[in-house]
């Protein structure tokens, strides 16, 4: 048994929380994800992670033990994950009941059958506002209610405030055993990461012309790296934290193919002044000195499949390809996506920053009192053919019915 403490990923995407935790000294003994592209992408980047491709409806906490290769008596540190929901309260009826929120139940259940020492729960900021809060009471009740703790007042962090160059805020809920002690948030330390500081050493997607057809490129880095670059590349050892090094090859500019924009559309970039959002397709225009505004994953096949803006490079009159919004979410360059646009700006979207995603699992592995031990193992990284599954080809990988056809994808605008 590792020595490290271990999580499950519940709801994983392409890993966001996994990462996070890794990095600050977990090992990640098994993912649940239920869309089947990206547990392609969740198997390629942690290759000895098994993936349950299911819906958490579908499987108890023995099936996840089975798949983690975990016993009954084996304790598990950390249960985390974050359940879609739709946070609203019908009236006389309670929230948790409400079949909107039914895998927020699921969560709770999971919680419940896994018996792990803390869980965290991430969710949108408007989970405490409004006609929404009656979910996150209940939450907190039913936690109570299965002898778990919350810590209160819990607290909505912004991403922007833990070496993210992105403003981006999300509910953490952390409980534990009645038994066991609370961790606490972590305190902000806001690094000033900028766009430009993020972005600055990767070259332009729009020199290569193998980028209008494939999203990876043989290329160099414009200079050596600084600061939050270094981190992003992977150039020193420290840079891999507390996480397992993988085999990777630098020389290669992945996540990267190109966006036809119009010509039309392009002078109206161009037209835009940094920091401010472009009157007609309404994407904002990032700023060289400015941190980025929140990205987002916009909707799935059953809601029409809509890209949601990905955000105007401040340099160039286009906008920002897959790898650099993966910069301004704070993944690493070695990390890889769906090799889809919609689905890797979806799949970067839909996670959580990976850097605060490792200050919360840095309080945890504090109160857990785990010594941290940084690997001596070298990993490599899944077969290239999962990056590239569509939802046919990845469904067949898992030996599952591929999902309803999807709807006729469309961008958001015709930029």
């Amino acid at each position: 048994m590792t020595q490290r403490p271990i999580t499950i990923d519940l709801f994983a995407g392409a890993g966001g929380l996994s990462l996070g935790f890794e990095q600050a000294g977990f090992d990640v003994v098994a993912a649940v994800e239920l869309d089947p592209i990206h547990a392609c992408v969740h198997q390629f980047n942690f290759p000895h992670c098994p993936v349950l491709v299911k819906s958490v409806r579908e499987i108890s906490g023995k099936d996840i033990r089975q798949a983690a290769g975990l016993t009954q008596e084996t304790d598990l540190d950390v249960l985390m994950g974050g359940a879609p929901c739709q946070g609203f309260s019908l009236m006389g009826q309670r929230a948790l009941e409400d079949p909107r929120n039914s895998l927020v139940k699921e969560f709770i259940r999971l919680v419940k059958e896994l018996q792990p020492k803390y869980f965290v729960f991430e969710n949108v900021k408007g989970l405490t506002l409004g006609k929404h809060r009656a979910l996150l009471d209940e939450i907190v009740q039913a936690s109570d209610a299965i002898q778990y703790q919350i810590l209160h007042p819990w607290q909505v962090l912004n991403a922007k405030d833990y070496g993210v160059p992105q403003s981006r805020e999300r509910l953490f809920l952390m409980g534990a055993r009645r038994t066991l002690p609370l961790p606490v948030y972590p305190a902000p330390h806001p690094s000033g990461v900028t766009c430009g500081e993020a972005l600055g050493d990767l070259p332009d997607a729009e020199q290569f012309d193998a980028l209008n057809h494939s999203d990876q490129v043989q290329a160099d880095y414009l200079h050596d790296p600084v600061g939050y670059q270094g981190l992003m590349r992977c150039a020193t050892p420290a840079a891999w934290q507390f996480g397992y090094p993988r085999h990777w090859q630098p020389q290669w500019l992945t996540a990267s193919q190109r966006t036809n924009h119009t010509p039309l559309s392009r002078q109206r970039f161009r037209e835009t002044p940094p920091g401010t959002v472009e009157p007609i397709s309404r994407f904002f225009r990032l700023s060289a000195t400015g941190i980025a505004n929140t990205l987002r994953a916009g909707t799935d096949s059953a809601r029409g499949a809509f890209t949601s803006p990905r955000p105007i490079h401040y340099r160039y009159d286009r906008c920002v390809t897959v790898r650099e919004m993966a910069r301004l979410q704070g993944f690493p360059d070695w990390f890889r996506f769906q090799v889809t646009k919609w689905h890797g700006a979806r799949q970067i979207g839909n996670s959580v920053p990976p850097p605060l995603a490792r200050a919360i699992a840095n309080q945890i592995i504090e109160v857990l009192g785990s010594p941290k031990v940084r690997p001596t193992a070298i990993l490599s990284l899944g077969d290239p053919k999962l990056v590239h599954f569509d939802m046919t080809h990845a469904s067949r990988h898992w030996g599952i019915p591929a999902p309803i056809a999807q709807r006729h994808r469309k961008s958001s605008r015709v930029a």
